[in-house]
């Protein structure tokens, strides 16, 4: 019986992180890692975040993220108190070298760090035409860049402009939550170069991370909730102005 990648997905999804070392004839070498113990998602805590940069420039040299993409970008918003909907939004070079320093006006500043919100009921894995794009058992959504045909439909469904195609490689790209790092017991490389905690990875099927605290005393959402995507990238204090 012949086995592709998707029927190896579908059939053995805790053992689907060792593809790449069935193939390669060595499925001993496979990390031990069991992708349905984990569902994962990420924390934002907007208060915390004071647009340095670092998320941006660390997750740019970890996944070698051509020049002028981004898999996560910041943005800063500025409201003000006589047009409180149509906030002035700026991400220089989404904002990997810090942010302009602003004048003492009216209003308030706070920076918003964005990146792929790996939903649940996500548009860019159902307008794949061949798959190339999907939900992983841990709740992580990949893509298949070998069977990607480049077509960008995914580019165009996704409804937080997070994907773009490679100029190089000519196949989708966007942020796979480093999963090189977190299958290995890693965090991610925003987050773990944050100064001030504003990122955290979190395991939503692990009982003791502080995530499950975390979401029943603070008032905590999503991007764009009326797309109805089940995003899992979780802000705190997310002011009514960012969209």
């Amino acid at each position: 019986m012949k086995i592709d990648r998707r029927h190896f997905l579908i059939m053995l999804p805790a053992a689907a992180v060792a593809w790449k070392y069935v193939q390669a004839g060595t499925p001993e070498a496979s990390p031990n890692y069991k992708m349905s113990d984990h569902w994962w998602s990420m924390l934002i805590d907007i208060p915390k975040c004071i647009g340095c940069g670092n998320c941006v420039r660390a997750c740019a040299a970890e996944n070698d993220v051509p020049e002028g993409h981004f898999r996560t970008w910041v943005e800063r918003y500025h409201v003000t108190d006589y047009d409180m909907v149509n906030p002035l939004v700026i991400s220089p070079d989404g904002g990997k070298e810090g942010f302009p320093s602003v004048p003492e006006d009216a209003g308030k500043y706070f920076f918003v760090p964005k990146m792929c919100n790996h939903c649940a009921d996500s548009p860019c894995t159902q307008v794949c035409p061949v798959g190339a794009t999907f939900i992983a058992p841990d709740g992580v959504v990949l893509v298949d860049q070998t069977y990607c045909l480049g077509c960008a439909y995914c580019v165009q469904a996704c409804p937080y402009g997070c994907r773009y195609i490679h100029p190089e490689k000519k196949v989708a790209d966007k942020c796979t939550l480093c999963y090189h790092r977190i299958t290995k017991g890693l965090t991610t490389a925003c987050a773990e170069n944050c100064p001030t905690g504003a990122r955290q990875l979190c395991d939503l099927k692990n009982p003791n991370d502080p995530i499950h605290a975390f979401l029943k005393t603070h008032h905590v959402q999503v991007l764009k909730p009326q797309m109805a995507t089940g995003a899992k990238v979780f802000y705190n204090e997310l002011d009514g102005s960012v969209r």
